[in-house]
């Protein structure tokens, strides 16, 4: 996880294991259980008319009399869905940058054909909400007490009381579990799982992870790490907790690996670090998160950025830590990496 990601979590008091948990009982209390709708394996069942449930990572079993048609999410949530063919509604999140452009979050869902809750932390408009009459809320979870990601906390109540919500893990699993669970999801929601654009993308991404597993193999002795920079500290990420590290790292990909000791005030994601100690751990290749929120390596001007080995080799990548779950989206990050390995020298 970013140093932005971990920030936000730290200003919320739903963190606290009662506080979370009366969050979820209060989300969950919202489902419809007059649906008669039956689980299957993957946790949603769905027709096109009729009845609709679905079990998300909380284990709390939405349903409801038919499928839902005004589907509000999280703009990653929202951009995946699209890939599948489902339109979202409205979304919540970073969906434009300050100069009117999708944010990298959007993926290639069209932003003028969503309504817009709120495009940054802490925003959520309420009002807007309610006037799109929705069905259900859908966004992601980065801890384990199941805290819905970019619902404010101060308006989460409001919020609960309007729509049943579900909630997708990417806290401590590899990167394939929820693309499952996206999968799943989009299914559920009516989206045609065996169109040829669909099931190309996963063969992509299942050809992508094994030609990163080769060029992991292949130079072992290359150290990869992941950072975020922000004015005052750059933000050096371990591989557990987070789903794409995690799944690069079962990958045989050879990370730097902050100690826990040194993690503690990043929740465990991340260790800070000053620039004038950007150089503590040795690498070859860096990969620096992709999201507005974090300075991109173009405009960092730090001298002791530009002293580092792998920034004067130009071996320095883009990474997404809160990828798009879709199969498509999802081959990028498996394919620059192991690109980046292929053509990368040991310089650290």
């Amino acid at each position: 996880m970013s140093h932005a990601r971990a920030i936000h979590l730290s200003r919320r008091g739903l963190l606290a294991a009662g506080g979370a948990a009366g969050l979820g009982v209060a989300l969950a209390a919202c489902g419809d259980d007059k649906g008669k709708a039956k689980d299957s394996g993957n946790g949603s069942t769905a027709a096109k008319s009729g009845p609709w449930s679905f079990k998300d990572d909380r284990g709390k079993t939405v349903k409801l009399g038919k499928v839902p048609a005004n589907i509000v999410a999280f703009t990653g949530v929202g951009a995946a869905l699209f890939d599948y063919g489902v339109q979202v509604k409205g979304v919540f999140g970073p969906t434009t940058t300050t100069g009117g452009k999708p944010d990298v979050q959007a993926g290639d869902m069209d932003v003028s054909k969503v309504t817009v809750l709120g495009n940054a932390w802490g925003q959520f408009n309420v009002e807007k909400y309610a006037a799109l009459a929705p069905d259900v809320l859908i966004t992601t979870m980065f801890d384990g007490a199941g805290t819905l990601w970019y619902v404010p906390e101060q308006s989460t109540k409001q919020i609960a009381e309007l729509a049943p919500s579900v909630g997708i893990s990417v806290y401590d699993r590899q990167i394939t579990q929820p693309l499952q669970r996206m999968w799943d999801l989009a299914e559920s929601l009516g989206a045609d799982m065996k169109a040829a654009k669909v099931t190309d993308a996963k063969k992509r991404f299942e050809a992508a992870a094994a030609r990163l597993r080769a060029a992991a193999k292949a130079k072992p002795h290359l150290k990869v790490m992941a950072g975020s920079a922000s004015d005052q500290l750059f933000y050096v990420s371990g591989t557990h907790l987070s789903i794409d590290l995690e799944y690069f790292k079962a990958l045989g990909v050879n990370f730097v690996e902050p100690p826990e000791s040194a993690k503690k005030q990043g929740g465990g994601w991340y260790e800070s670090l000053s620039w004038e100690n950007v150089d503590k751990y040795q690498a070859d290749i860096i990969m620096m998160d992709d999201r507005s929120s974090a300075i991109q390596p173009a405009d960092i001007t730090k001298p002791t950025w530009k002293k580092l080995p792998a920034v004067k080799a130009g071996q320095v990548i883009a990474r997404s830590p809160e990828p798009i779950l879709s199969y498509d989206k999802c081959v990028p990050l498996l394919t620059s990496l192991a690109e980046a390995l292929e053509k990368a020298k040991k310089v650290s």
